[in-house]
């Protein structure tokens, strides 16, 4: 019988006091729909990920990109389901979407949504002119979406937390991925599609940490991994899975041979 030679990767508690960086950062998650998806589920899938928790989520969705819709049914199915959004007090039966956590928050994003106005964005669909009956003085917002917003303004890159989102009207998946790509952000990114070619190239080219496949990017159990890139993270592990547990412990290496037989040969 020859040498064996094992490596074994030993996991202990890291020493006190160590300067290690674990910390979340912000985000401006994008979303892609090609004119292969299914229409109806899909739109209605992206309409929970961009309002879902009135948007006040790190992965919740908000440029929203339509590839090759030329003759806008993309754009109407994403605007139909905003639109029938039941918005509300959140025990209420039938409720889909509740209040911003704060009146402070409220009027942030009613700022930010005027502030990519005065940018030359238009509204298409706005929350604020419509209040909650019975809940007329609520911190509420209904879905609200924005186009024509310019790529160099403010609102494109400035994670609102709030019930908005930002529509763009691509021609193709090219173009969706090198517009993805320019953001400072790379917390998540998403596509729709019924093309395995195209989800491919997506999650191979996209930079960001978390990729979903015809669906949207929700945060995972701890002990799930979780990802980041760019600005969207900042540090040397992330914050769940087997990254949590290798941040808080430092490794040893040991290499072993137990040969039957002695001898400098393997």
């Amino acid at each position: 019988m020859g040498s064996t030679a094992v490596a074994r990767h030993i996991y202990t508690k890291a020493a006190a006091g160590g300067k290690r960086v674990q910390a979340q950062g912000g985000a401006k998650n994008p979303i892609v729909i090609l004119p292969d998806a299914d229409m109806d589920v899909s739109t209605r899938i992206i309409n929970d990920s961009v309002y879902g928790c009135a948007g006040q989520r790190c992965l919740a969705a908000s440029n929203i990109l339509t590839v090759g819709d030329q003759k806008g049914a993309i754009k109407e199915s994403i605007y139909a389901s905003a639109k029938s959004r039941n918005t509300g007090y959140g025990l209420d039966s039938g409720v889909e979407m509740g209040p911003l956590i704060t009146r402070e928050s409220k009027s942030r994003v009613s700022h930010l949504i005027d502030q990519a106005v005065s940018e030359g964005a238009r509204i298409l669909l706005d929350g604020r002119k419509e209040p909650v009956e019975g809940y007329e003085t609520g911190n509420f917002i209904r879905p609200t979406i924005l186009e024509s917003v310019p790529e160099n303004g403010h609102t494109v890159k400035t994670e609102i937390f709030g019930p908005v989102m930002s529509l763009f009207a691509v021609s193709d998946l090219e173009e969706a991925i090198a517009f993805v790509n320019r953001n400072n952000y790379g917390n998540m990114a998403c596509i729709f599609t019924s093309s395995g070619l195209h989800a491919r190239t997506f999650r191979s080219q996209v930079r960001a940490g978390n990729i979903g496949i015809n669906i949207g990017v929700a945060a995972p159990m701890a002990q799930f991994p979780f990802s980041g890139w760019g600005d969207s993270f900042f540090g040397d592990l992330h914050g769940q899975g087997r990254h949590a547990i290798e941040f808080f412990t430092q490794t040893k290496i040991i290499v072993e041979r137990w040969p039957k037989e002695w001898s400098r040969k393997f």
